[in-house]
């Protein structure tokens, strides 16, 4: 819907001369794959630009406009500046703690550099934090690992900066998906473990943080490795996170690594390896006191269980799952789960009832995942969306399942994840028989054009 007060972008109308705006849309995305950017790209997009919806392109898009115009800058092609748009700018940056200024909605996939370079700027003893876990650095910090560092103290600030990192790269995965993180959050796991390897502690407590934070952050960049389709490199994470908790003695850090490598296990078609991974997080997670974890690797074993065609055994898991759940949060609830509420309790099992093949119960609780969701949580609500497409295509309703797949193509500007496009490309490979269909013939069409 464009903002009250827009103003037409004439000057970018008049680049895209006779071209209708699909044609320019397509023109965009080709510049974007000459110089390695991924943008979704449609004629909704082209039309927002010159209807003055959006402003300033976020800094993806600059990167293609300036590469198909060379020689010109965003003023000449209509565009506000960055700061005007985005209010106080730099300036609020250092002056707002980190953990204040989640991404926005219309935050680019490829800020967060910048932004997980300001996780380590927030404090006085922060400079050798930084350095330590390899941002801010330039292409020298790529030669650091090669050469075998000196031993060095550690202490509060860079234990802080590895926490602040975990913390930064989930509320970045949460906004914008796995594909555009990945390559950059591997740098600073690099760096987290050499602290491990080479640094010193004074305190145990400070080792053990250094421990779990570190394990922390190989789970998260699994999961943005898992996100983004590289499997392999998901499942060494995890197994990395795994022998850091076993080492450390940290039980909570054991059964978090055993959730996320379950889940991966099933997406990969090695639903008796879910199963096994699941159980083996439950009893991890059996003295920690959080029925909330519990209630989330009951799931893992469900999803595991109906991937192997056990639908019994899915059920009574389901069921242990909403028992658990039903008994609400506890201080003892790890950080990570905040993602963990009832309607990823819904998409989790409208999961398991598609695998099942039972698409009537699937699109029921994937429905009431996409009404729950969060909608600043950009991310799931493609996701859950992407989910309820697949499972109403399946079940026949296809002018439904077109009109949501038009909602995850909406989104993808915002969202970077190989996972969400496979499961929409699934849901468009089940609506090609019914091309027929006005509604489903729409939805073809604007697919082809952004690539999906």
């Amino acid at each position: 819907m464009v903002s009250t007060g827009a103003v037409p972008n004439l000057a970018f109308r008049r680049l895209r001369g006779p071209r209708s705006a699909g044609e320019f849309a397509a023109a965009v995305r080709r510049s974007a794959r000459e110089i390695g950017e991924q943008v979704a790209c449609d004629a909704r997009y082209i039309g927002r630009v010159e209807s003055g919806e959006i402003r300033c392109p976020n800094y993806a898009y600059e990167r293609v406009f300036l590469h198909m115009f060379p020689g010109t800058t965003l003023a000449d092609l209509g565009f506000s500046s960055r700061e005007t748009v985005r209010g106080r700018g730099a300036r609020a940056t250092a002056e707002i703690p980190d953990t204040q200024l989640p991404p926005t909605l219309h935050s680019d996939t490829d800020e967060e550099s910048d932004v997980l370079r300001r996780v380590f700027m927030t404090s006085g003893t922060a400079t050798m934090a930084a350095a330590s876990l390899g941002f801010g650095l330039g292409t020298a910090a790529a030669a650091v690992p090669a050469q075998r560092p000196t031993r060095r103290r550690v202490g509060e600030a860079e234990v802080t900066a590895v926490e602040k990192a975990v913390r930064q790269i989930r509320l970045l995965d949460d906004r914008h998906g796995g594909d555009g993180l990945y390559r950059r959050a591997a740098q600073p796991l690099r760096a987290a473990y050499a602290l491990l390897d080479e640094g010193t502690t004074t305190r145990r407590s400070t080792s053990d943080r250094l421990h779990a934070g570190a394990g922390e952050l190989a789970i998260s960049v699994g999961w943005l490795a898992h996100d983004s389709g590289r499997f392999e490199d998901a499942r060494s994470h995890y197994a990395e996170a795994l022998a850091t908790a076993r080492l450390a003695g940290d039980a909570a850090l054991e059964a978090h690594a055993f959730c996320n490598a379950s889940f991966l296990a099933r997406d990969t078609g090695r639903s008796r390896e879910s199963v096994r991974a699941a159980e083996a997080g439950l009893r991890a997670a059996a003295p920690l006191g959080s029925p909330r974890l519990l209630a989330l690797l009951a799931l893992r074993e469900a999803g595991g269980r109906a991937g192997l065609g056990d639908r019994s055994g899915c059920e009574q898991a389901l069921g242990r799952a909403h028992q658990a759940f039903g008994q609400g949060t506890r201080d003892a609830d790890p950080e990570w789960m905040t993602f963990f509420q009832e309607a990823e309790l819904e998409m989790l099992e409208a999961q398991c009832w598609s695998a099942l093949g039972d698409w009537r119960r699937a699109t029921r609780h994937a429905r009431r995942a996409t009404q729950l969701q969060d909608p600043h949580f950009t991310r799931n609500l493609a996701l859950y969306r992407a989910e309820l497409t697949t499972d109403l295509a399946h079940a026949g309703a296809v002018a439904e399942a077109a009109a949501t797949g038009h909602q995850v193509l909406d989104l993808l500007d915002q969202v970077q994840s190989s996972r969400i496009r496979a499961m929409l490309s699934e849901a468009v490979r089940v609506l090609r028989a019914q091309r027929g269909s006005p509604e489903v013939a729409g939805l073809l069409e604007r697919c082809g054009e952004m690539g999906v």
